[in-house]
């Protein structure tokens, strides 16, 4: 049993999988970190001094130790561009993978059709054919 689960273990698919998991949570932290700290700054900035982190509807204020209940769909909204700048980068990735692995393959040349040899029958009568043509 011990054996079989190695055997499991190391095959390449699991290895790959946790390969890509490891990488894409990194990747994920970096999106997050473009989207928080450098775009939504800039975007908030061109549309007039926003901050998408305080955009909230409040539903009840704070009150003696209880937090407010607010909506904050400025934080929905980067969470938005995050996933919209992860799915465009994975799409190019997958772009080149996919182009990296289909190299177009040439086709083996077809050969030469070569036409059966005609019977004695056809030979006589392209014979017969030909002489009559010259009649």
């Amino acid at each position: 049993m011990v054996n079989e689960f190695k055997q499991f273990i190391m095959k390449g698919n699991v290895v790959d999988l946790a390969v890509a998991v490891i990488i894409g949570g990194a990747f994920g932290k970096i999106v997050t970190s473009l989207v928080n700290d450098i775009l939504m700054p800039v975007i908030g900035f061109l549309l007039g001094r926003i901050n998408f982190t305080n955009l909230k509807i409040v539903i009840t204020e704070a009150t003696d130790g209880v937090p407010e209940a607010a909506i904050r769909y400025g934080a929905f909204i980067q969470s938005i561009v995050d996933f919209l700048i992860i799915s465009l980068a994975i799409f190019f990735m997958l772009k080149v993978l996919i182009r990296f692995r289909t190299k177009k393959e040439e086709e083996p040349p077809t050969p030469e059709v070569v036409p059966p040899e005609p019977s004695k029958q056809e030979i006589l009568l392209t014979e017969i054919r030909d002489i009559l043509k010259f009649r």
